[in-house]
């Protein structure tokens, strides 16, 4: 199925995705994803394939959150472990391999993806080699693909803004932030929902990644418009999950060592329809898992 939308870079980390949604029900998806260290031994890449097909049958617009690449096993990081590399990277070039596999397995995808951020694994290599994996994978999945893809920032704003007909329109306000700090042993990170709530008033959603946990936490709040009526509102967070599974049976490895719990795996399906609330066309969002 072909997409039905349209992506506009509006500055270097926001974009505009515009589509329509002219009846009752008509209804937009998207991937929300982040962690998938696609080139990671224990990355599901059966399972990037099954939600990047589902993805194109739906139509469904791919934003990608971040640490895409997972970009450790080089000579220089200390963290390196050539069994946890994929065998089609473990070449002399691997930095330009990181690339080229990657782009070869998302380019066929490229018309769906909306942006394409970059997380701490990306920011490192960029830190320490001036290289930049994120833009250097978008540019070879447009020229495979022949279709513009986008590359974000750290953070940024997708703004999803439905044509409705008759000229109107509603929008849906997405802050992405790929994340920060371990997440904790007990709140997974949900206590940074409150922090988060507090400086980022105008996002509708607000999504992130990195400790690869998975929770969705919808926060009310009470709002009052220019015309003094009271209402209630929510801003919901996302945490996606991750494609790599490095627990395993819990025997051994670098995650298990420090005492890593598993980890949820996979990533969020976010479908966007116009609702009739009694008086007018609005927007309503579903938010769901993807396993």
């Amino acid at each position: 199925m072909s997409v039905d939308f349209t992506v506009d870079r509006v500055s270097r980390n926001v974009h505009t995705v515009r589509f329509p949604l002219h009846h009752i029900n008509d209804d937009q998806w998207f991937l929300l994803s982040s962690d998938r260290h696609h080139d990671n031994a224990h990355t599901d890449h059966a399972m990037e394939k099954r939600h990047l097909e589902l993805a194109v049958e739906r139509g469904a617009g791919i934003i990608d959150v971040g640490d895409m690449h997972c970009a450790m096993q080089g000579k220089w990081d200390k963290r390196a472990d050539r069994s946890a590399l994929r065998p089609e990277y473990r070449d002399s070039e691997y930095l330009d391999s990181l690339v080229n596999h990657a782009s070869e397995f998302y380019a066929p995808y490229a018309e769906n993806f909306v942006v394409i951020g970059r997380g701490n694994h990306e920011t490192a290599i960029t830190k320490r080699h001036e290289t930049d994996l994120t833009e250097r994978t978008c540019e070879r999945m447009a020229m495979l693909s022949g279709h513009k893809v986008h590359s974000g920032g750290y953070g940024g704003w997708v703004r999803l803004v439905a044509d409705l007909g008759s000229n109107k329109h509603r929008k849906l306000l997405i802050k992405y932030f790929h994340g920060s700090g371990g997440g904790g042993p007990v709140t997974r990170g949900v206590i940074q929902t409150n922090r988060m709530a507090v400086f980022l008033p105008d996002a509708d959603l607000v999504v992130t990644g990195h400790t690869h946990d998975h929770w969705i936490v919808p926060v009310a709040r009470e709002r009052i418009n220019r015309a003094g009526r009271v209402y209630m509102d929510e801003q919901t967070h996302v945490r996606c999950g991750t494609y790599k599974e490095e627990y395993g049976d819990g025997y051994d490895g670098w995650h298990v060592e420090r005492g890593g719990p598993p980890k949820p795996v996979g990533a969020v399906w976010l479908r966007v329809q116009v609702n009739f609330d009694g008086k007018d066309r609005v927007l309503a969002y579903d938010i769901l898992r993807a396993q």
